[in-house]
């Protein structure tokens, strides 16, 4: 997604400036698809096929809401850091684009829209929507207390599946949370790689990582051991609920990606840390998503 956003101007009246392009590159649409086809598989899991339209309309009104909360506490949690980092400082806040107050009303606006979403799923995604929405706030501070905020990240990504599955069944089975810790792992690794981009940063400010705590070698060995246990649980899942040949024809080209991804960057090359192949690893969630909806339906 392009760093810089346009503003549109209405004819009349000239006063009236349109914001919301901003607002949505902001919060980084495209990366929004990486989580939400994880969402989508385990709804039609749960639903064993399309769960009507109400219960996938509002599953997808509570992850855009607590999508947009998590980011925009992000944004607003780190602007000092961002306005600083060469990696972050073009981002909306330190460029003046969006002011703190706007982010700040961006969270509670999402957060009124994730909760109405979940009222409207059933009385356990309710009861538990308050503990999704402090979860994606609260990672936002974690890297100011450990070098393991790489797996607060991971989780509440993971919130996803088993989220759309309540939101389908009403109860909380053991199957979503399997699916859950595969997204947790594979994103948590991937936020580990990014965290040896700003290596250089975070060894001079108050900021922890696990690149600064160990070393850009030994974190990009944990990011390859965190993508093994996550293609162990996305087959697993596969086995578990019995699924056909389609879902593992889909878990295979999924892993066949991640594992070549891992081969690009090197602990003394990054060079090609802004690949598309990484940029683009929601179009591995979305075959992911694809194959699994074969699987259930054919």
């Amino acid at each position: 997604m392009a760093r810089t956003a346009v503003h549109s101007a209405i004819a009349f009246p000239r006063t009236v400036v349109v914001k919301t392009p901003i607002y949505l590159a902001s919060i980084r649409i495209w990366e929004s698809l990486y989580a939400a086809p994880f969402a989508y598989m385990s709804m039609v899991l749960a639903a064993d096929g399309w769960p009507g339209w109400s219960t996938f309309i509002w599953i997808t009104v509570a992850l855009s809401g607590v999508r947009t909360l998590g980011m925009s506490a992000n944004r607003l949690v780190h602007a000092k850091e961002d306005a600083l980092n060469p990696r972050t400082m073009n981002r909306h806040i330190p460029r003046g684009l969006l002011k703190s107050g706007e982010v700040l009303g961006m969270m509670l606006v999402s957060t009124g829209v994730f909760f109405y979403a979940t009222s409207q799923l059933n009385g356990l995604a309710l009861a538990l929507a308050p503990v999704a929405a402090a979860y994606v706030v609260f990672y936002a501070y974690s890297k100011y207390f450990t070098w393991g905020c790489h797996f607060f990240l991971g989780w509440a990504l993971a919130i996803a599946p088993t989220a759309a599955w309540i939101g389908v069944t009403g109860r909380l089975d053991p199957e979503p949370v399997l699916l859950s810790f595969a997204v947790a792992t594979w994103a948590g690794g991937f936020d580990v790689v990014y965290g040896c981009a700003d290596y250089d940063f975070d060894q001079n400010y108050a900021v922890y990582s696990l690149p600064k705590r160990f070393g850009i070698g030994t974190a990009l060995r944990v990011t390859k051991v965190m993508h093994f246990c996550s293609a162990l649980a996305l087959l697993g899942v596969g086995l578990w609920l019995e699924l056909s040949f389609y879902y593992f024809i889909g878990w295979a080209i999924a892993v066949a990606l991640l594992a070549f991804e891992n081969t690009l960057v090197q602990a003394d090359n990054l060079s090609k840390l802004h690949s598309p192949f990484f940029k683009y690893n929601s179009v591995i969630s979305m075959l992911l998503l694809l194959f699994t909806t074969l699987a259930v339906v054919l």
